[in-house]
């Protein structure tokens, strides 16, 4: 059996930044292992290890050489692959070539049926496993891809890497493989901490490498991501029951700016809590990589959480280094703050006229103007109430004043929350500020809805206005691109009339188009509103497949009439179970009504001459009859399982009706008597759901 060794590969470099060294993480062991399987090396676990200064893999148990191979494989008879003059047939050519042999090579002989056959036997020899890792460490640097972000040269050669290498250090057990790109070469050297192990460092044996790291200051990415995060729970539990806000990507990006991570708390001045929570821990978070800290009441502290990377004796200077810099960064937030509140929301809303929204579609300050008209029609078709139909308008009037404020200016992520503060210190309503704040909620997926009724009614009027402008100048989403994000607006759309409003959205295209009509746009009314209302319905369908839902039943409850979120999503539940608890029985309805719909003629109406009935006819027509009006009760009362159950109960006399009765008689009064049972039958469908497309085909 072949021997094995730990492999080492480690690319040391200048300090790489956090996104694209996640990305090369991730693209790394799937190199390194397809990279050696191609080879023939046999090898055992990959692991990565990397800080802001390299990027390593291990991989244990990697054999010394690769396994000699003497493959044969049977091919076409030999009569099939030679002619009568011996010449090798395309089938032999085909075969040789899929082999990896010339046609020439291969092998007449007998098999064990006696017949003769062609073989291609292939005998590969034992590879020594040094020059093919040589080969794998310079194409997997190659193929390293740096999405978003430039590669450099350095040096006096083309190579490029996403930061300059300073060092190879490449091990085969404790042998040296030979690597050279961008005139550094391969050794058995590492560089250490900056600071704390700063120079060359030996590493005896590639399983010896995170060892000689921790000797020299440097820890893993799990290792840091764990002191850091043992860090914050110990200042938590020192405060009593305190909140450490730590957002996934700054978490992320603290954790790849250090090798030796010590965990600090410094503090800003009291003046700046006086300013919006909001923009300081933006300014904090974004700009410095500070954690703020709250109390256990949900309160901003003067507290924050600094990440050190230096030598921990040296806290102290640490800290007040960090102190100064966070002080100037908060005095820009609280100076844009303070000039801002000098400005009457009023005049904010007029500076809008000179933003533009859109090229075609006029301004900011117009864009204010539709959606402070839509709001009302919103409110009306939701119908609310005159108190949150008034904030609601008041709302829109000043949803957009604040983005040419200095505070949104810098800070663009707190569009909406600074119009929210302004709208409070003006005198405005807490519902009113309320709504401003919440207006562009839902952001992404899984984010909170507006939490009042009138945050809820700006929002859909600000999504659906810009959904209904794009389309009506014909620049819909394609593809991929999705410019103005109206696939997630359509979404939160849907979410918010499903879970707040409880309307439906056609009416509210046509107010929304109307807007824009009023405004001078030329656009074909009738067409735009068919397209947006089949752009939202996608997304609604798409929302209930995401549920579970399958795709029969969605097609079959878009086929009726029901379109409001919270209706469709409901039936299209209650329908779905009503299949999956009786299957069989779903079926057959499914199959029966599909027939009856092929088969029914809507010309002749649903008036029917019971005195021309059988037994099966006269029982389709009771329980037809009592389907129905338990249908229409049911839908008044939006009690989808109640309707399902009555849809259902038309299962066994529409079944015996098509054993018993011959629809198409020769006799005409009978046949359209029966074609009418047939139409009375469909009826009590029609605007529920299309049953039959629930029948397997």
């Amino acid at each position: 059996m072949t021997e094995s060794r730990t492999f080492l590969f480690e690319i040391g470099s200048e300090e790489m930044p956090s996104a694209p060294l996640n990305n090369a993480v991730k693209q790394l062991p799937k190199l390194v292992g397809n990279a050696l399987d191609a080879s023939g090396l046999a090898h055992g676990e990959l692991r990565v290890i990397s800080s802001p200064r390299r990027l390593a893999v291990l991989v244990e148990s990697v054999s010394e050489a690769t396994e000699a191979i003497h493959e044969v494989k049977r091919g076409p008879a030999a009569t099939i692959a030679f002619d009568a003059d011996g010449n090798p047939t395309k089938a032999a050519e085909g075969f040789a070539r899929k082999c990896g042999v010339s046609a020439q090579e291969l092998i007449r002989r007998e098999d064990t049926d006696g017949r003769e056959y062609v073989f291609a036997e292939k005998n590969i020899p034992s590879a020594p496993a040094l020059p093919l890792l040589s080969k794998l460490c310079k194409d997997t640097i190659t193929h390293l891809e740096w999405p978003n972000y430039r590669s450099q040269r350095w040096g006096s050669t083309r190579e490029t890497f996403v930061r300059p290498i300073r060092w190879l250090c490449v091990l085969f057990g404790s042998e040296v493989v030979p690597v050279e790109y961008a005139d550094v070469t391969s050794s058995n050297f590492t560089r250490g901490h900056r600071i704390l192990g700063p120079g060359n460092h030996v590493v005896p044996e590639a399983g010896a490498y995170e060892e000689v790291l921790e000797s020299i200051g440097v820890l893993s990415e799990e290792r840091r991501r764990a002191v850091i995060t043992e860090g914050i729970r110990a200042i938590e539990a020192e405060r009593g029951g305190a909140h450490v806000d730590t957002p996934k990507g700054v978490m992320d990006e603290v954790v790849n700016l250090c090798e030796y991570p010590t965990v600090l708390v410094g503090k800003f001045d009291e003046e700046f809590l006086a300013v919006p929570h909001e923009i300081i821990c933006e300014s904090m978070l974004s700009n410095q990589r500070y954690f703020p800290i709250y109390d256990a009441d949900g309160a901003l502290t003067r507290e924050f959480v600094v990440v050190g990377n230096g030598r921990p004796e040296c806290s102290a200077t640490i800290i007040d280094g960090n102190e100064r810099v966070v002080r100037a960064r908060l005095y820009d937030a609280k100076f844009f703050y303070d000039e801002d509140l000098k400005v009457p929301l009023e005049t904010f809303r007029e500076r809008l006229a000179q933003v533009a929204f859109q090229e075609k579609l006029g301004s900011v300050l117009q864009k204010s103007e539709r959606i402070e008209d839509l709001a009302l029609a919103i409110a009306s078709e939701a119908r609310v109430g005159a108190e949150a139909a008034s904030d609601a308008q008041r709302a829109a009037h000043f949803a957009k004043a604040d983005l040419v404020s200095s505070a949104v200016v810098e800070f663009t992520s707190q569009q909406g929350v600074m119009g929210g503060y302004y709208a409070l210190a003006a005198g405005e309503t807490p519902e009113v500020a309320a709504a401003i704040r919440d207006h562009y909620r839902p952001r992404f997926a899984g984010d909170d809805l507006p939490e009042g009724t009138a945050g809820c009614i700006v929002a859909v009027a600000d999504k659906l206005d810009t959904i209904c402008g794009m389309f009506a100048i014909n620049e819909p989403p394609t593809g991929s691109k999705d410019p103005f994000a109206l696939r997630r607006s359509a979404i939160g759309v849907l979410n918010i009339l499903r879970h707040r409003l409880g309307c439906g959205y056609e009416a509210l295209v046509d107010a929304a188009l109307d807007a824009y009509a009023e405004q001078g746009l030329v656009f074909d009314k009738a067409e735009v509103a068919s397209a947006v209302c089949a752009f939202i319905k996608g997304r609604l369908e798409q929302m209930a497949r995401d549920e579970g839902i399958s795709a029969d039943t969605v097609a079959a409850v878009s086929a009726g009439s029901v379109s409001k979120p919270v209706d469709y999503l409901a039936l299209a539940h209650a329908l779905e179970d009503a299949r999956d608890d009786d299957p069989a029985a779903f079926e057959n309805l499914a199959t029966a009504y599909a027939r009856a719909a092929h088969l029914a003629d809507a010309s002749l109406g649903i008036q029917v001459n019971e005195e021309l009935m059988g037994e099966a006819e006269h029982n389709l027509l009771l329980a037809t009859d009592a389907a129905r009006d338990v249908v229409e009760l049911a839908l008044g009362k939006k009690d989808f399982t109640a309707l399902i159950a009555a849809l259902a109960a038309l299962r066994e006399p529409i079944d015996q009706f098509f054993e018993d009765v011959m629809v198409m008689d020769e006799d005409q009064a009978l046949r359209e008597n029966r074609l009418r049972l047939l139409n009375r039958f469909e009826a009590v469908f029609a605007g529920v759901a299309n049953i039959g497309a629930l029948a397997k085909k």
